[in-house]
């Protein structure tokens, strides 16, 4: 990595955006792009930004859900070590079964380390304080669909919709990762006016910050 990495910063949606980019220095080194709703959308469109910017490392970025309002309350935010994919597999609601317990692999390239399953790393410039990301397809609805989720993910500490798809796409063009999610919401909780967006992405900035000023993160996938 370079001296002076350059450092590509990834957010969901332009809901996100606009309230980030009032904070003070934001993206004033580093290029920001969007990179959509869902993993399906933030996987391409993260494989042609990396293509377009050539970046050392990579941050993504935005709100999330959290499993547990004690250990990652709302309106905080959180570095996590890896992040895990939930809804693509067999089956679903108690029959779900993720891709790798299935027998498959999210990609099998042709060296024998050249498989990604239902988990990634991520690079961080701290160590991690709480459990990994779970990336869905589509969000929870209840407390019994997130208590479903933890069932067949019982360590992670937050719910997002981007985090996986971002992470293969730079897991196959050898980018590191870095996710700092700001916390807006109990995963299930559909009710916005119980939402906390502007504290959460305030304090997920706050982490982006620190991470995009370290020189070296501890980490790479």
């Amino acid at each position: 990595m370079t001296a002076n990495p350059v450092t590509l910063l990834l957010v969901p949606t332009k809901t996100e955006l606009q309230h980030l980019t009032k904070r003070p220095g934001f993206a004033l080194h580093s290029p920001c792009e969007l990179c959509g709703f869902g993993p399906v959308s933030a996987a391409a469109r993260t494989s042609s930004l990396i293509a377009k910017y050539r970046p050392d490392r990579v941050i993504l970025t935005g709100i999330a859900g959290t499993f547990d309002r004690v250990t990652l309350p709302i309106g905080t935010a959180a570095v996590f070590p890896r992040v895990v994919m939930h809804g693509i597999g067999v089956g679903s609601d108690s029959e779900y079964t993720p891709a790798g317990a299935a027998g498959f692999r999210q990609w099998s390239g042709n060296g024998t380390n050249d498989t990604i399953g239902d988990q990634l790393p991520l690079a961080t410039a701290a160590t991690p304080t709480v459990g990994p990301l779970l990336t869905c397809c589509s969000a929870s609805s209840s407390p019994k669909d997130a208590n479903l989720r933890l069932k067949s993910s019982p360590d992670v500490s937050a719910e997002d919709m981007e985090g996986f798809g971002v992470a293969l796409a730079c897991r196959l063009a050898s980018v590191p990762l870095a996710i700092a999610r700001g916390i807006s919401n109990q995963v299930g909780d559909r009710r916005m006016d119980h939402w906390q967006i502007p504290q959460a992405l305030d304090a997920a900035w706050e982490l982006v910050s620190d991470i995009a000023a370290c020189p070296t993160w501890d980490a790479t996938p």
